[in-house]
C-alpha cells in the first residue's frame, strides 16, 4: 500500500464507520429513550442535512486553501462529535418537547458529524490528485472496499459493544479512539496534493446556495457526461436514502433481532460489499469498462431490491441480499472513477464536492418520509424504491453510446 493513500483510506474508513457503527444500535437508543421510530429517520435526515450542506463548502475550502488543513479541521470536528454523544448518554432522560435531554443532544451531534462528514468530497480531491488516468478506477475500487470494510467493523464493533456491561458509551469510545488514530496520520502521512498555482480563490456564498445544487453544477461548468453522471447518481442516491432509513427497522421486524443479531448481519453484508468492492467490481470493470459496470450495478441493484420482499427465511434473503449487494458495490465505485476522470482538475473539489451533495441531499430529503412510508405500506416500499436505480438504468442505457465514446476518448 502506498503511504501517500493511507491517510485517504483512514478517512474514507472513519467516514463510513461515523455512519455504519450506530446502524445496529441507533434504532434501539430511539426505543429505550420512549421517541417513535421516525425520530431515528429524522437522525439519519440530519446528519445527511449537514453532511449536505459541509461537503460543497469543504470541497471549494479545499480548492482555494489546500487539502491537508481542510481535513485536519474537519477530522477534529468527528471526534468532537463523538465526545458530545458520550456526554449526551451520561444525561438524565428528561423531557423537552416531547423528547428526552440526552435525544437532544444526540442530535446535536449528528449535525456536527454530519457537518464535518462532508471531508469525503476533500478526500476524493486528494485522491484525484495524486493518481493517473489509469489508477483512479482501482484506486477509487479500493476505497471502495474500505468502505466496504466500514461496513464490517462498524456494525459488528457498534452492536458487540452495546451488548457488553458499558452499552452504548463503549460504542462510542471505539469510535473517539479510531477517529484519534486519523487525525494523528493526517499530521504525519499526509502531504499537501494541491499546490499554491492550481488553487483558485474562493468566492464568497451563503449557506443557503448549497441548497441550490442545480444553480452550483451551472455555476461550475461541468462536461456534459458529468451532468448526466450527477442525473444518474441522484436516483442512485435516492434509493439508497431510502432503503438505508428502513433495512434496520425491516430486519427487526423480519427477523425479530436485537441490537447484537442486527449487529452481526450487518457485519455480514459489510464482508459483501468489501469483497465485492475491492476485487469483484475491479474484475468487471476490467472485463467491461466503468460505464458497462455501471449498467450492470443498477440492474443487480433493481432486482435485489425486489427479490428482499419474496422470502421470509433468512438462507435465501441472504442470498438476495447478496445480489443487492453486488449492485450496489458495481456502483459505488465507478461513480466516482467516472466523475473524477472527467472533470476539470483545478475543480476536483468542488465537483466532487457537488457530487457528494447529491448523495447527501438525497438523504437529508427522503429517510424522515421513508420511515413514515414504511409504517404505512411495510415491505412493499421496496417495490417504490426498486423504481430509482430501475429508472437510472432506463437513462444510461439510452444514452450508452454516447457516454461510452466520451469515456475512452
Amino acid at each position: 500500500m502506498k503511504t501517500r493513500l493511507v491517510p485517504a483510506y483512514l478517512l474514507t474508513l472513519v467516514n463510513v464507520l461515523g455512519f455504519s457503527i450506530l446502524m445496529p444500535i441507533l434504532p434501539f437508543v430511539v426505543e429505550d429513550y420512549g421517541a417513535p421510530k421516525w425520530v431515528f429517520g429524522l437522525l439519519l435526515t440530519l446528519y445527511s442535512a449537514s453532511q449536505f450542506i459541509g461537503a460543497p463548502i469543504l470541497g471549494a475550502l479545499s480548492d482555494s486553501n489546500g487539502r491537508k488543513p481542510i481535513l485536519l479541521i474537519s477530522q477534529a470536528g468527528t471526534l468532537l462529535s463523538w465526545i458530545v454523544f458520550v456526554f449526551a448518554l451520561s444525561l438524565p432522560d428528561n423531557s423537552i418537547l416531547g423528547l428526552a435531554l440526552p435525544l437532544w443532544i444526540i442530535i446535536l451531534s449528528r449535525i456536527l458529524d454530519g457537518v464535518t462528514g462532508g471531508n469525503t468530497a476533500v478526500a476524493n480531491a486528494y485522491i484525484a490528485d495524486i493518481t493517473t488516468r489509469q489508477e483512479k478506477s482501482y484506486i477509487f475500487g479500493y476505497l471502495g472496499g474500505i468502505a466496504g470494510i466500514g461496513m464490517i467493523i462498524g456494525p459488528g464493533l457498534g452492536g458487540l459493544a452495546a451488548s457488553t456491561s458499558w452499552s452504548y458509551t463503549g460504542t462510542m469510545l471505539i469510535s473517539i479512539i479510531i477517529s484519534t488514530l486519523t487525525l494523528i496520520t493526517i499530521i504525519v502521512l499526509l502531504k499537501e496534493s494541491h499546490p499554491l498555482e492550481k488553487r483558485t480563490p474562493r468566492k464568497k456564498q451563503s449557506i443557503l446556495k448549497s441548497f441550490r445544487i442545480l444553480k452550483r453544477i451551472k455555476e461550475i461548468k461541468p462536461k456534459p457526461i458529468i451532468k448526466l453522471l450527477f442525473l444518474l447518481k441522484f436516483f442512485f442516491s435516492s434509493m439508497m436514502a431510502f432503503y438505508i432509513a428502513t433495512i434496520s427497522l425491516f430486519l427487526i421486524d423480519l427477523f425479530s433481532f436485537d441490537v447484537q443479531h442486527l449487529g452481526y448481519f450487518m457485519f455480514a453484508g459489510g464482508l459483501f460489499l468489501a469483497i465485492n468492492q475491492a476485487f469483484v467490481a475491479q474484475k468487471f470493470i476490467k472485463i467491461m469498462g466503468e460505464y458497462r459496470t455501471l449498467i450492470l450495478g443498477l440492474a443487480l441493484s433493481t432486482l435485489g431490491l425486489v427479490c428482499l420482499t419474496i422470502t421470509e427465511s433468512i438462507i435465501p434473503f441472504v442470498a438476495f441480499y447478496y445480489i443487492l449487494n453486488l449492485g450496489l458495490s458495481l456502483s459505488f465505485p465507478t461513480f466516482n472513477a467516472l466523475i473524477s476522470i472527467h472533470a476539470n482538475p483545478k475543480k476536483q473539489g468542488e465537483i466532487m464536492g457537488v457530487s457528494e451533495s447529491i448523495n447527501s441531499f438525497a438523504m437529508a430529503i427522503f429517510p424522515l418520509l421513508s420511515a413514515g412510508l414504511y409504517g404505512l405500506i411495510g415491505f412493499e416500499l421496496y417495490y417504490l424504491i426498486s423504481l430509482m436505480p430501475f429508472s437510472a438504468l432506463m437513462i444510461a442505457l439510452f444514452t450508452f453510446k454516447k457516454i461510452g465514446k466520451s469515456t475512452y476518448e
